[in-house]
């Protein structure tokens, strides 16, 4: 059952504030009254450098400086590409566990926690638009990391308030060139003429990530105690849709290679999400279209 307990929420721990989602997150909490916390070992300073999540000594004393009313984790190793499989078992799941036998050491629990997981964990499914009941099919290491995160959160809802989220992919300034959206977006923004990509039929539901972080921040206000989420658009588009985009905003067209290097093995080829479970405690969603997220990519200035 969802809470109304905005007033109780004032102090907010969030992980990964240093990383590309967790500055939008910060600003989206501030601008509904919370006071916001890093993982640090200054706590109220979110400059500050980040504890490891893997020192589970060093997590206890950050979490006990910090005291949190609610916490929101988004530490981990997002990247699929990531080659270290066993730094990103560590982080995405040991890391996570360790945070959470932390936060059951407070005098008082908080009222909220908030984990993110990942669509990625659906995999290639049967099922064109996927919402909560689908099984799971993991087709890489980050996926079952992330899996592997939710099955050992659910041994702690006896004793802390979590919420599991199951973000889809989602882009905006500041995310990392390593990743396709940005990538194809640079290309335009240096005037290229050309792009090496993969498999160019592959679709996501992609969001705006200040969508995704107001959707959090809201959550905090209205929550769901033991529910699993997706935050998603509800729509999905190829990357050969996201190239046309492009070439409207940019005014020129691109030639596209299909680079064999870039097809990765297992590819989840559709990845569109059922927002209904989010809509239905939240009320009306308002996801920012794609084209628009695209254009104010282009618009930023190249460093």
């Amino acid at each position: 059952m969802p809470h109304s307990e905005s007033a109780a929420l004032k102090k907010v721990l969030l992980t990964g504030q240093h990383g590309f989602t967790g500055r939008y997150v910060a600003d989206a909490l501030v601008a509904r009254g919370h006071v916001v916390l890093g993982l640090g070992e200054e706590p109220a300073d979110l400059a500050s450098p980040a504890v490891e999540l893997r020192d589970p000594a060093a997590v206890t004393r950050a979490v006990a400086r910090s005291a949190p009313d609610a916490v929101v984790h988004l530490a981990a190793i997002a990247f699929v590409a990531h080659g270290d499989a066993d730094d990103m078992y560590r982080t995405n799941v040991v890391g996570t566990r360790n945070l959470l036998q932390a936060l059951t050491g407070l005098k008082k629990a908080p009222s909220a926690v908030l984990l993110a997981s990942s669509a990625n964990v659906y995999g290639n499914s049967d099922q064109e638009l996927l919402d909560e009941s689908v099984a799971p099919r993991p087709s890489n290491d980050y996926a079952v990391s992330k899996l592997a995160m939710e099955y050992m959160a659910r041994l702690w809802m006896d004793r802390l308030p979590v919420t599991l989220l199951r973000p889809f992919n989602y882009t905006g300034v500041g995310q990392g060139s390593q990743y396709l959206i940005p990538k194809i977006v640079d290309h335009f923004r240096r005037g290229e003429r050309s792009i090496e990509l993969g498999n160019l039929h592959v679709a996501r539901d992609f969001q705006d990530v200040r969508f995704v972080a107001d959707t959090y921040a809201r959550l905090l206000d209205n929550y769901p105690v033991g529910q699993l989420l997706n935050v998603c658009s509800g729509n999905a588009v190829t990357l050969t849709e996201v190239i046309h985009m492009m070439e409207q905003i940019a005014g020129y067209s691109i030639e596209v290679r299909v680079n064999p290097a870039f097809v990765r093995a297992n590819e989840v080829t559709r990845l569109q999400g059922d927002n209904t479970r989010l809509a239905s405690l939240l009320g009306t969603l308002a996801p920012i279209p794609l084209e628009e997220t695209l254009r104010w990519m282009y618009q930023q200035p190249i460093a």
